[in-house]
This record gives C-alpha cells, sequence and structure tokens, in this order.
C-alpha cells in the first residue's frame, strides 16, 4: 500500500522536473543581440535594395534587441533610417516603439 502512493508522487515530480528543464533551455534557445548578425542587410540599408532572405531572417531574429540598438549611438542612426524602416516592414517585423 506504501509503495502506490509513492509512485503518483514520483512521476508528478519527474513531471514538474521535465518542464522545469525544458523552461530553461527555452529561455537560453533566445538569440542573443548581436548587431553584427545585422550585416546580410548591409546593402538594404545602404542602397535601399530588397532585403535578401536571409536579412530578414535575422531581422526576426533580433527584433527583440532594437530598442538596445536604439540607445547605442553607433548604431542609432542605421537602425534608426527609412530604410531600416522599410526592411523591418518588408520583412514583416513592425517598428517598436521604444
Amino acid at each position: 500500500m506504501k509503495g502506490a502512493c509513492t509512485k503518483p508522487v514520483l512521476f508528478t515530480f519527474a513531471i514538474l522536473l521535465f518542464l522545469i528543464v525544458a523552461q530553461e533551455n527555452r529561455v537560453a534557445a533566445v538569440e542573443t543581440c548581436d548587431p553584427t548578425q545585422l550585416s546580410p542587410c548591409v546593402d538594404a540599408i545602404q542602397r535601399g535594395s530588397t532585403p535578401t532572405r536571409l536579412c530578414c531572417t535575422r531581422v526576426k531574429k533580433q527584433k527583440h534587441c532594437v530598442c538596445q540598438y536604439l540607445k547605442n549611438p553607433t548604431f542609432k542612426s542605421f537602425i534608426n533610417s527609412p530604410k531600416a524602416r522599410k526592411i523591418a516592414t518588408y520583412c514583416g517585423c513592425p517598428y517598436p516603439k521604444c
């Protein structure tokens, strides 16, 4: 009778442990902010050309970093330019309000 009660408790504990580990891995999978990851977009920013598929992929991965990039004077003029806004629109990433 004692063993019958501990099995559900152990099973519940195992599920909780699995969920905690899965959540930690999901958080670790978030892309880090690295402006060099946007290098495939340089031609589109400088010349106004249509962004490549790689550019759009990188923009989507880095979209959570835009406000951080705007705080950096080195990147602000590029990120805040009309061409960069055009790229964001083209790639389906709304420009954030920081």
